[in-house]
């Protein structure tokens, strides 16, 4: 494992042919525009997390993981901390969830970083198409916000 100065890792997940799940996309060229200025930032988009994403995680100070959620009401934006699993062998498949991957991490290179933070953007809508839906669209400036307090508050160690 080799060292970086990445203090604040920003990952995020997503499909931009599947609706509202393409809005940890949006979010992640919006952070890529926004923090371009700042080295110690740095952003991953993909359309899954993989197992290969261990290592940047390992090696970050703090994570932001980024993805939309079908489990919170559609349009709602919300930060929560997150944890590492208990027992990763379990679940790795080719798509892992931030818990996984942070304990991946663990187990792998002996390492989480100091803080780990999810965003979710609640989707009204998964259906193909290229558009995000009106919810998650209004959501967007909350969820910039979020994003952007979130980083700023990792990177002073608040």
């Amino acid at each position: 494992m080799t060292e970086t100065n990445t203090r604040c890792l920003i990952l995020a997940c997503g499909n931009t042919l599947r609706g509202d799940d393409g809005v940890g996309m949006w979010l992640a060229e919006w952070a890529e525009e926004q923090f371009r200025a700042v080295p110690s930032i740095r952003v991953i988009s993909q359309q899954q997390w993989t197992p290969e994403l261990a290592e940047d995680i390992a090696q970050a100070e703090s994570v932001v993981f980024i993805d939309c959620c079908q489990d919170s009401a559609p349009g709602v934006a919300r930060v929560v901390c997150v944890e590492p699993c208990d027992d990763v062998t379990v679940s790795i498949t080719h798509h892992l969830g931030a818990p996984q991957l942070l304990a991946l991490g663990r187990e792998l290179y002996a390492s989480l970083p100091r803080n780990s933070m999810l965003l979710t953007v609640g989707a009204s809508s998964l259906k193909l198409g290229e558009e995000l839906s009106s919810l998650a669209r209004t959501a967007l400036p909350e969820a910039c916000e979020l994003l952007e307090n979130t980083v700023l508050d990792l990177l002073v160690g608040r």
